[in-house]
C-alpha cells in the first residue's frame, strides 16, 4: 500500500497531480486546497512530499494525495460515510480546509455544508450525524503536529490550542485542572478538549 510519495511535480491541475518519483510517474486525485499548496513548489522546481491513500477496487486502483496528514484523515473519515465517495469527499475538501470543515461540524452548520456542490440537505444532515465528535479528533491531530514531540509542557499545548482559536483564559483554566504526570500530548489535548467543551 502506498502511504506517501516524495518526488518532483510533473503536472499539476486543480484536482489532479502527476508526481515523478525517480522516473516513475504517479497520478493522484487531489483537492484544490492541496493543489494551491503545491503550486509554489512546482514553480520553484522543489521536491515535494504528499501523503497518500490508495483505494483498491475490483475494477480500478485509485490513488489520492494530500498536502498534510490532517486532510488525509478527513478524507478517510468522509468516505466512510454512506453515500460519500472519493469524488464528493474531495469536493468537500476543495471547498473547505480541514480546519474550516471541523468548525462546520462543531457548529453544526448544515447550511455551510450545503454550499458544497452536490451536497443537499439530506446528505449534509447525514454527514453531520456520522461525523459527530470528529472535530475533537482533528484538533488532537493538529496539536500533535504543531508540538512535534511527546516531551512537552503545558506551554506547548497552550500555544497550539490558542492558535486554533480557543480563548487563552479558558485554556489556562483547563490546563491548570489537569494532572500532567506522565501524560502524552494526545492525552493532555483530549483532556483539555473535554474541559473546554464545557465552557
Amino acid at each position: 500500500m502506498i502511504v506517501g510519495l516524495r518526488g518532483y511535480i510533473e503536472n499539476l491541475e486543480a484536482t489532479f497531480l502527476e508526481i515523478n518519483v525517480r522516473g516513475v510517474i504517479y497520478g493522484l486525485g487531489i483537492s484544490m486546497n492541496t493543489s494551491t499548496k503545491l503550486a509554489i513548489a512546482k514553480e520553484n522546481g522543489e521536491e515535494v512530499y504528499v501523503f497518500c491513500l490508495q483505494i483498491i477496487r475490483e475494477d480500478n486502483h485509485l490513488l489520492f494525495g494530500f498536502a498534510d496528514k490532517i486532510e488525509r484523515i478527513s478524507f478517510e473519515r468522509l468516505i466512510k460515510v454512506n453515500g460519500v465517495g472519493p469524488k464528493v469527499a474531495l469536493t468537500i475538501l476543495s471547498t473547505y480546509t480541514p480546519q474550516s470543515f471541523a468548525d462546520i461540524l462543531q457548529n453544526k452548520d448544515i447550511k455551510a455544508l450545503q454550499r458544497v456542490p452536490g451536497i443537499g440537505a439530506k446528505s449534509a444532515g447525514k454527514i453531520m450525524v456520522d461525523l459527530a465528535g470528529f472535530f475533537d479528533e482533528l484538533i488532537v491531530e493538529k496539536v500533535s503536529t504543531l508540538v512535534q514531540n511527546d516531551r512537552t509542557n503545558t506551554k506547548d499545548v497552550f500555544f497550539a490550542l490558542e492558535s486554533l482559536g480557543f480563548k487563552s483564559t479558558d485554556i489556562s483554566n483547563v490546563l491548570g485542572n489537569i494532572k500532567l504526570d506522565n501524560m502524552s500530548i494526545t492525552q493532555i489535548t483530549k483532556e483539555a478538549l473535554k474541559l473546554l467543551a464545557k465552557k
